[in-house]
């Protein structure tokens, strides 16, 4: 899968997909990498630019939901898991 077919899935767009690729993450069969250890990647190679808008919106493209229906409870628990402070 190519950085247009990532940024074509929910929620992910041309700069996520693009991080993802850079992060060793560019089929959707990768998955099982889950949206914690995804996000992880991406900030090791992006820094602040990862931010916990992306973390959601990897959650939510698994979930197959749009990224404004990640409840306040699935977004702490994202955070906690992730090891974020509480970034909103």
């Amino acid at each position: 899968m190519s950085e247009p077919e990532l940024a074509a899935l929910p929620n992910l767009g041309p700069a996520s997909a693009r991080w993802l690729v850079s992060a060793g993450i560019d089929t959707v069969a990768e998955r099982r990498v889950g949206p914690v250890a995804a996000f992880h990647r991406v900030a090791i190679r992006e820094g602040r630019a990862a931010t916990a808008n992306l973390l959601y919106a990897l959650y939510a493209a698994l979930e197959d939901k749009h990224w404004t229906e990640v409840t306040q409870a699935e977004k702490a628990d994202l955070r906690r898991v992730a090891g974020l402070d509480d970034v909103r």
